[in-house]
């Protein structure tokens, strides 16, 4: 048993303990994310605070997204074509001045909702490019055989800072407002920029070389010849798409839970945040442990989430609810963590960028539609019925796809059908 645990744990940090760049990465990394989750908490609350609706808290979500719905297709070229490390560079650096302006117009006192809904926007554009580049990166710093542990392992990392960044930003919210979690936030990105500086070019696994480098509409008519061609990716990504638009919808329902729902302030906030956060570190650290991409896994997360949701739809209750965010959380990187590495390891080199991007345009594209959404069902039945359209959802596409992939090969619910395994 115990040489069993130990095998174990040595599974899950493997990338970490073999790559001194991955390294470099993920301990900038822990600080950045954390901040990054105190701007979302106090922005979502900052919104709501101003507006006095969950409507606009919807509209926030729309500016988040539509970025991705207007410039996610093409994303994935431009990332092929640039050099991975550069471009993640220079997205923290204008991240981190739209955080700096953020925090001076909060402070100041003079912050309006649509200037915060414009900044989300221009954040959002920025994260267009910034999303398929770090998962390219990560190809990058640790290769093929241990990409399944590090897409886990920055599932985690992301998650962990879900849970301390939330918890954190309540607390700083109440007692002194959103516009110090924002000061906080642009300090933060220095963390990963140094990270970034000191890695050694030399360490790299290089991507293989485009013979030409594609225009954009050509780039992209390349990806989805590719995608027409591999049923299983074509799969992940109606999954994505689907349970992305009708049920991660967190950002706009949690902050119109605390505060409607359960009567709360910005604590409950981020304890509802927080638990949600802490499990899904759980399902990443589960993933990383596995060491594998699954179908089965994938599936089962995505039951899981709706599953959850459709429990968590009556409550009105706080210990509760928290315990059934924790297991929606778990769920949630089960079959995000999943799906990211079956495309990722399947695509080709010169594709890898195109298919992150058409990964992130699935996860993040019809985010708007599913943000106003969530907002109008909160309007008009309250986290309750969001909830249990979100749950309904999920439940409904993970039954289709588990059929269409039973009919075409049986051998996929098993995590055979796909040649992922990691070393």
């Amino acid at each position: 048993m115990t040489a069993a645990l130990l095998r174990a744990n040595r599974r899950t940090f493997a990338s970490l303990r073999r790559h001194r760049n991955y390294r470099l990465f993920f301990s900038g990394q822990v600080i950045s994310v954390s901040g990054t989750w105190m701007q979302n908490i106090a922005t979502g609350w900052l919104v709501l605070e101003l507006s006095h609706s969950p409507l606009a808290v919807g509209l926030l979500a729309l500016c988040q997204f539509l970025p991705f719905t207007v410039f996610g297709l093409f994303a994935g070229v431009v990332v092929d074509r640039l050099d991975a490390r550069r471009t993640v560079i220079w997205t923290q650096v204008i991240s981190m001045v739209i955080a700096g302006v953020l925090a001076a117009l909060t402070l100041a006192g003079v912050i309006t909702t649509w200037e915060v809904l414009l900044l989300a926007m221009l954040r959002g554009t920025v994260l267009v490019l910034d999303a398929p580049a770090r998962q390219a990166l990560t190809f990058e710093m640790v290769g093929r055989d241990e990409l399944p542990n590090a897409v886990a392992l920055n599932s985690s990392l992301f998650n962990a800072a879900r849970v301390v960044g939330p918890a954190m930003g309540g607390v700083v919210v109440a007692l002194a407002g959103a516009g110090l979690c924002f000061a906080l936030n642009t300090v933060s990105f220095a963390a990963v920029l140094i990270g970034l500086l000191l890695m050694r070019s030399d360490e790299m696994f290089p991507r293989s070389a485009n013979a030409e480098r594609p225009t954009l509409l050509r780039g992209t008519r390349e990806a989805f010849r590719y995608v027409r061609g591999a049923p299983e990716v074509l799969m992940a990504l109606m999954i994505v798409t689907v349970v992305s638009t009708f049920s991660f919808n967190f950002n706009v329902l949690l902050p119109v839970m605390a505060k409607q729902t359960l009567g709360g302030g910005p604590e409950v906030f981020g304890v509802l945040t927080a638990f949600f956060g802490l499990g899904a570190l759980g399902g990443a650290l589960t993933s990383a442990t596995l060491g594998r991409a699954s179908w089965r896994v994938l599936l089962a997360g995505t039951f899981g989430f709706g599953l959850a949701q459709l429990a968590l739809a009556p409550v009105g209750g706080l210990a509760l609810a928290s315990l059934l965010l924790f297991m929606t959380g778990l769920s949630f990187t089960l079959w995000t963590s999943n799906a990211n590495s079956l495309l990722q390891l399947n695509a080709p080199d010169h594709l890898r960028g195109r298919v992150i991007g058409l990964y992130f345009f699935a996860f993040n594209g019809a985010g708007p539609m599913g943000g106003l959404l969530a907002g109008w069902l909160a309007s008009q039945g309250g986290t309750e019925a969001a909830y249990a359209v979100s749950g309904a959802a999920s439940i409904a596409m993970t039954l289709f796809a588990a059929i269409r992939l039973r009919d075409r090969a049986a051998p996929l619910l098993g995590g055979r059908g796909l040649p992922v395994r990691a070393r």
